[in-house]
């Protein structure tokens, strides 16, 4: 059977129609048979050049519908229709030669059983070739056997397409509707949830197929609970409105994502919100080629700006976020002009002239440095690009007359442990201060936990650590963080820019807080592995605990008290937070950069906890620079306390030596 499998596409083709031509003539004198329940000499006479006929005239037509092009180990349903007209053709062309061939009239009873005989013969030998060959080319136990979650119409698609594939072979398929029960659908039964553990372990399933591209996300979350118990590995379908054609495929599959073990279903924007600070206008973007700066690009120039800034400091990230738009453009056909620019925000000269020279309207400032432990051991550098940074940026807009000027902070703003929470916060009050000490343009900041898929992100590492089979390295066992995907990010921020009404500082509903060791936890159980401790598998993955990095903290919170407001928008929360004055702020700032440009790290530090009050460092001063310097003084101390000893002890008495 492999060596049949193996042959050429055209010796498959000519088997077929071999065995059209010797069959279809049998087809007809059976039907020969059943209209006159005998069989005489005269009769096979009679109908003689019609049985010579049905091959004849059958087998160009199936070929002129292309029924021997289609492969019998991919074909469904639909071959039916293919089927039924081919044979109805030739039946009809038969019956007409027919007419002119003989001169005694035949039995329209014999065209008419041979018309249902055909069909059922057709259809019948393709079906049943096609499960001999998918029996046969399963032998080698090479596919992996999975079970489908759904049986539905996507379910039964997938099942098709996994049947004609060499990759998985379907042996169950689960669905929590009764009626459906003991069904077979695509060849392959249908069981009830509860079956599944018995079905794992009987059917040897390796993974199991989520195909409900329909279901909300707060029910495929809880479908993937029921599942995570089993350790098998899990996959799902994406949302139907992302599918081509509404058709389900195998390559549509996919490993689950982070969202998916969230449960949080996208709350549809309010047009009227999203477009009133973009559409018809000139837009800038700072930090435009990173996580959330790129997503608000892609955002941006779907709701058709009149012009798009891109400002950001990494080459690579500004070519590669502008060929991308580009691409948006062209498929959109829209002539929006994408304008990127090299540079950093502290260039506030280069900046205010972009402002001035292309008259923006709307600044979305996201260029920030973000990694916790980077900022911590490079401090000055992290104070400089996200406070210093937004206040040069800030005076440029409010020299330019910008309209609308957004912030991106970030939750570790709220009552920061590190460096990089405190600059956070610090450039939420420069925001503040210039809201009231100013009217021409306004200020406003949303604030943040976590996105899903950005750089530095947890869940890429947890993944790519399980892929290479372990260990996991997790901070602390208790460690939980709020979490949301970029796109929905991204979307929020444009609504809550456009709610501002000078110093807001919005906060995103992030649901509930995620422990990151039951995220690991569960992440290894839907890949189909165990944790080291539960169980004594060979491949069972470590989960490590290897501190708290510096600044680092246990829980993240949103708020630094308890005076919140609501919204028009149902995620999106008003905060009353403290503010310092612009007079004082200023003299404060002066400070800092002075002390920025003297290395000056105590001082640097003093300051920082004078004007972010909430600040509460977890560490010590971990700059690099600093630690070498002091490491070396203390160093240098000791080696000099040690030679004074030594010469102390060696030093020569003077009586002895005027003696």
């Amino acid at each position: 059977m492999k060596s049949f499998l193996e042959l050429p596409r055209f010796q498959k083709q000519l088997i077929a129609a071999t065995a059209d031509l010797i069959l279809l003539p049998l087809t007809f004198y059976v039907a020969v048979l059943l209209r006159y329940d005998s069989s005489t000499p005269q009769l096979f006479e009679m109908y003689f050049w019609m049985i010579v006929a049905a091959p004849l005239i059958s087998i160009p037509i199936f070929l002129r519908l292309g029924l021997y092009r289609a492969v019998i180990r991919f074909i469904d349903q639909k071959i039916v229709y293919v089927v039924v007209l081919g044979v109805s053709l030739s039946v009809v062309c038969m019956a007409a030669l027919a007419t002119f061939v003989h001169s005694a009239p035949l039995s329209r009873g014999v065209f008419g059983i041979y018309w249902v005989s055909a069909i059922l013969y057709v259809v019948a030998s393709r079906f049943l070739a096609r499960g001999y060959l998918l029996r046969a080319d399963d032998r080698g136990g090479s596919a992996v056997r999975v079970a489908i979650y759904g049986a539905g119409h996507s379910g039964m698609q997938l099942a098709s397409a996994l049947r004609a594939g060499h990759e998985y072979l379907p042996v169950a398929l689960i669905d929590d509707k009764k009626e459906l029960h003991g069904a077979t659908i695509a060849g392959v039964k249908v069981w009830p949830s509860s079956e599944l553990p018995r079905l794992v372990a009987e059917k040897q399933i390796k993974e199991v197929l989520l195909a409900m591209p329909s279901l909300r996300k707060a029910q495929q979350k809880l479908i993937l609970e029921q599942l995570e118990p089993l350790k098998v590995k899990i996959k799902v379908t994406p949302p139907i409105a992302s599918l081509v054609n509404g058709e389900l495929r195998v390559q549509d599959i996919r490993d689950i994502e982070i969202e998916d073990l969230l449960g949080r279903d996208a709350v549809e924007p309010d047009l009227g919100l999203i477009t009133s600070c973009i559409t018809d206008k000139t837009v800038m973007v700072t930090g435009a080629g990173g996580s959330i700066g790129s997503e608000l690009c892609r955002q941006i120039i779907r709701l058709r700006p009149k012009r798009l800034l891109l400002l950001d400091m990494s080459e690579f990230a500004l070519y590669s976020i502008e060929q991308e738009l580009q691409e948006i453009k062209k498929g959109q056909g829209s002539e929006i002009n994408v304008l990127p620019f090299l540079g950093s925000v502290l260039e506030s000269e280069k900046c205010e002239r972009i402002l001035r020279t292309f008259s923006v309207d709307t600044i979305y400032h996201a260029a920030a440095y973000k990694h916790v432990p980077l900022v911590e051991h490079n401090p000055i550098q992290g104070i400089r690009n996200n406070a210093l940074g937004t206040l040069c940026l800030a005076q440029a807009a409010i020299a330019a007359k910008v309209s609308c000027f957004v912030l991106i902070s970030t939750d570790k703003a709220v009552r920061p442990t590190n460096v990089m929470g405190a600059t956070k916060r610090l450039a939420e009050l420069i925001l503040q201060a210039f809201a009231r000490s100013q009217t021409g343009t306004r200020f406003c900041m949303v604030r943040f936990g976590n996105v899903l898929g950005s750089s530095g992100s947890v869940v890429p590492l947890f993944r790519k650590q399980i892929m290479a089979g372990g260990p996991i390295t997790l901070t602390h066992p208790e460690i939980t963080r709020y979490f949301m995907t970029i796109p929905e990010a991204a979307q929020l921020v444009l609504q809550a820019g456009a709610m501002g009404e000078g110093g807001d500082v919005f906060v995103l509903d992030m649901g509930e807080p995620v422990k990151i060791l039951d995220l690991a936890t569960r992440m290894v159980h839907l890949s189909g592995l165990e944790v080291q401790g539960d169980s004594d598998a060979t491949d069972a993955i470590e989960i490590q605990h290897v501190g708290l990095r510096p600044g680092e903290k246990l829980y993240e919170e949103l708020l630094i008290g308890s005076n919140v407001e609501g919204t028009q928008h149902p995620l999106i929360m008003r905060a009353q937070e403290t503010e310092i004055p612009w007079t004082e702020l200023q003299r404060l700032l002066q400070a800092l950069e002075h002390a920025c440009e003297q290395f000056d790290y105590e001082k640097v530090r003093a300051l920082l906890l004078q004007v972010v009050a909430e600040y509460a460092p977890q560490c010590g001063i971990e700059d690099f620079l600093w630690n070498e310097k002091r490491g070396a003084a203390t160093s240098l101390a000791a080696t000099a306390s040690d030679i004074g000893g030594q010469v102390k002890s060696s030093k020569p008495d003077l009586k002895q030596v005027i003696k």
